[in-house]
């Protein structure tokens, strides 16, 4: 079992930037790919960003691709997503996920862990 909780949204003005946090507690996290999911009011959630155990290899959403950067220390069992040049678009509930993938999945199902959620507001 793996609990997870994020930290660090808030409301921040566009062209700002953001660093989402997410503690990890229970099953080893160093051998857990961990991903970062949206989910807008209205649409579905969507993937963001992934890093995984194995090679610390990373994947990206094109919509944030160039703006995010996803890391992970695992000394601290955290997962960060660091989200630059934020756009209103990026308005969303930020969830960080664990899963036993050796890649950086971009699918859903591929994670059994998921957090509670952070809400992450940009102003135009």
């Amino acid at each position: 079992q793996v609990q997870l909780a994020e930290s660090g949204g808030g409301l921040v003005q566009a062209g700002g930037s953001l660093r989402l946090s997410c503690s990890a507690s229970g099953r080893t996290f160093s051998r857990s790919t961990m991903g970062w999911f949206r989910q807008a009011p209205g649409k579905e959630r969507e993937f963001v960003a992934a890093i995984s155990w194995l090679r610390g290899t990373t994947s990206y959403a094109d919509s944030v691709k160039g703006r995010c950067t996803i890391s992970r220390d695992n000394a601290k069992n955290t997962v960060y997503l660091k989200m630059n040049s934020l756009k209103p678009e990026d308005t969303a509930v930020y969830y960080c996920a664990a899963g036993y993938a050796t890649t950086p999945t971009i699918g859903e199902a591929a994670y059994n862990y998921w957090g509670q959620g952070t809400q992450v507001t940009v102003s135009s």
